[in-house]
């Protein structure tokens, strides 16, 4: 269930929001007269949105360039390519 305050709790009751958001990793909704204003999440919700949204555009991305292509990979072919790839990252 969403958490929907006024903005004034943040500055009235920012221990209690920081709480909120940390321990149920659930953005609160701030309203300002009654419309919704901002939005507080924790660093860790907003990261994970963030690497979620790149994870997104890269899918997209790799559809596009399916859609594009007919050039495909087997699935023992992408993975030994990411082993190779990894190898050579820890070798650095």
């Amino acid at each position: 269930m969403p958490q929907i305050r006024p903005v004034s709790d943040l500055r009235n009751n920012f221990a209690e929001i920081s709480k909120i958001v940390h321990e149920s990793n659930e953005p609160v909704f701030l309203t300002k007269n009654g419309y919704g204003d901002m939005v507080v999440m924790s660093i860790e919700q907003y990261e994970t949105i963030q690497n979620n949204n790149e994870i997104f555009i890269k899918l997209k991305e790799a559809e596009l360039e399916a859609n594009n292509s007919d050039v495909r990979y087997s699935h023992s072919e992408v993975f030994n390519k990411l082993r190779m790839r990894n190898r050579k990252g820890e070798e650095t």
